[in-house]
């Protein structure tokens, strides 16, 4: 079955930098477009990232541009998420998805656009 599975997370201090990986199995990147979210305790699930399947253009969050970068390799069919000059209130699980309803991102991530959740991957920014 499809199988959307997060890692790299884990605890850091502010400024530091992680990079997530979303491994997608049964499930081809070109086919629909692939976001990142995160929840944060307490708060609501908020997108925070989009790279499209068609021509691989991204889209972010206001509150991670410059600091977050999405990318992809088909080959190891796997989207990354590049985090730097992370703050605490970064600190969130954070999960992958596909967005079976569009190959391009839209400007924002919505949460009930999109499919095949993995479990999470917890990032802790602190001091």
């Amino acid at each position: 079955q499809v199988q959307f599975v997060e890692s790299g997370g884990g605890s850091v201090q502010p400024g530091g930098s992680l990079r997530l990986s979303c491994l997608v199995s049964k499930f081809a990147l070109d086919d629909y477009a692939i976001g990142w979210f995160r929840q944060a305790p307490g708060k609501e699930r908020e997108g925070v990232s989009c790279i499209s399947s068609s021509d691989g253009s991204t889209k972010y969050a206001d509150s991670v541009l410059g600091r977050f970068t999405i990318s992809r390799d088909k080959g190891k069919n796997t989207v990354y998420l590049q985090m730097n000059s992370l703050q605490p209130e970064d600190t969130a699980a954070y999960y992958c998805a596909a967005n079976l309803m569009r190959r391009q991102c839209a400007a924002h991530q919505v949460q009930h656009e999109y499919a095949y959740w993995g479990r999470g991957t917890q990032v802790t920014v602190s001091s």
